[in-house]
């Protein structure tokens, strides 16, 4: 019974650290007409230059396990950005103080909170019909970030981010 209740509360641990996606997508599009892509020339993710590079590394690599090739004639570009927020964390202290006599009583009670922010990343993925100069699909995923992670940590982070936005691609009509 502990090891059910041990490995429950890791599951969760593990779930709420994943990145959660929403995708969006133009009903008119056949996308099994691109098989190429390019990235938008003036790029600009929002993020530093070595995670950049680690961002296009995860991309490059997922587009091409999902069979395309990269071509600056390519049909279909790829722009993404990113915007970097802090969250409250949730985890506090609760502390109340209550009192009564007889038919009456009296509480009040309040929350302290413990530990610092936590550092959330949203990254936008927009697939862009180069001829039609149209959004035809776009992945918008959410995932906690540490900014004092090491490189290893971080290539790892984005490979899971890209790897969240590119499941939605092709969608399923």
């Amino acid at each position: 019974m502990k090891i059910l209740k041990i490995s429950t509360l890791l599951l969760f641990m593990a779930a709420c650290n994943t990145p959660r996606a929403v995708y969006d997508y133009d009903q008119t599009v056949q996308f099994d007409q691109y098989n190429s892509y390019s990235i938008y020339s003036d790029l600009q993710t929002g993020l530093n230059q070595l995670d950049q590079g680690r961002l296009l590394n995860a991309l490059n690599s997922k587009m091409q396990e999902k069979g395309f090739s990269r071509s600056e004639t390519a049909g279909l570009q790829v722009n993404v950005y990113t915007q970097e927020y802090e969250r409250d964390n949730r985890s506090r202290v609760g502390l109340g103080l209550g009192g009564g006599g007889g038919n009456v009583g009296v509480g009040v009670s309040g929350g302290i909170p413990i530990g610092k922010m936590d550092t959330y990343m949203e990254l936008t993925f927009d697939f862009v019909d180069k001829e039609k100069d149209a959004l035809v699909w776009q992945a918008v995923v959410e995932s906690s970030f540490d900014a004092n992670a090491d490189p290893e940590k971080r290539q790892k982070a984005f490979d899971k981010i890209v790897e969240k936005a590119l499941e939605g691609y092709p969608p399923e009509k």
